[in-house]
């Protein structure tokens, strides 16, 4: 057996999310689907973030064993063929055997999108949360200091289910005003909760409004309370970005 690397994207409007659940199809179950089909056994697909419904991804790190002939660069043509048009992989190389996705990963980046706008963009509105009033990116970015580094994120958790502690750490927030009337946030950390990054983003909304003070941010955090903390953003919005890892090439 061969322990393989993929890079996945996808657009995750039609699927239930990243894992394989009873309610709909998943991601997971899709590229499963598409492995099994080409390497002719069954294969089980561990992602490196379990995407809620709806949410997207430019690069879902997956690790796959297949006992194969292909080349390992050939494998994302082969995947490609069997998969529908909304996720492709983009990349695939030998990792150790040992590898695991998520215990391995050095840091996440993800990236929260809005359309800032009085008039909405229909061929975007899949992709951002749309916000017609006016955001002061400058109030946003002085908010998000106050996330930055480690802290118990408990307030910006929907569920603490299978999760041993809410203690995070957030590298870094970048806030980016965009051509085409784009608000970008891009929150770099070691791990997320459940929505937390949507609940992030839905509190500098609310700061960006001025209906929360930037201030607050420290007594939102300190309070552990759920509801003292902006709403959880939709799921268009957000994007797994990027992710990172130490050398995991098997030589």
């Amino acid at each position: 057996m061969q322990s393989i690397a993929l890079v996945v994207a996808y657009d995750g409007t039609n699927y239930c999310g990243w894992q394989s659940q009873t309610n709909g199809l998943s991601v997971q179950e899709a590229i499963e689907k598409a492995c099994k089909e080409k390497f002719k056994h069954k294969v089980t697909v561990r992602g490196c973030s379990r995407t809620d419904a709806g949410v997207h991804a430019e690069h879902q790190v997956v690790a796959i064993q297949v006992d194969t002939d292909i080349l390992v660069e050939k494998i994302p043509f082969v995947l490609n063929s069997s998969l529908p048009d909304d996720i492709v992989v983009k990349s695939a190389k030998y990792v150790l055997l040992d590898f695991h996705p998520i215990r391995d990963a050095k840091y996440k980046i993800y990236r929260y999108s809005i359309l800032n706008t009085d008039i909405r963009v229909p061929k975007m509105m899949r992709y951002v949360a749309y916000y017609y009033k006016a955001l002061d990116i400058r109030l946003m970015r002085q908010a998000a200091k106050f996330m930055i580094g480690t802290h118990d994120f408990k307030a910006f958790c929907s569920s603490e289910k299978a999760t041993k502690t809410t203690v995070r750490t957030i590298y870094d927030i970048q806030i980016k005003r965009e051509k085409n009337n784009i608000i970008n946030i891009y929150v770099k950390g070691n791990g997320f909760l459940h929505h937390m990054v949507r609940i992030i983003a839905g509190t500098l909304i609310r700061v960006g409004e001025k209906t929360i003070d930037k201030n607050e941010i420290k007594n939102i955090i300190d309070s552990l309370e759920r509801k003292n903390a902006g709403p959880t953003a939709v799921a268009g919005g957000l994007t797994l970005e990027y992710v990172s890892y130490d050398d995991i090439v098997h030589s």
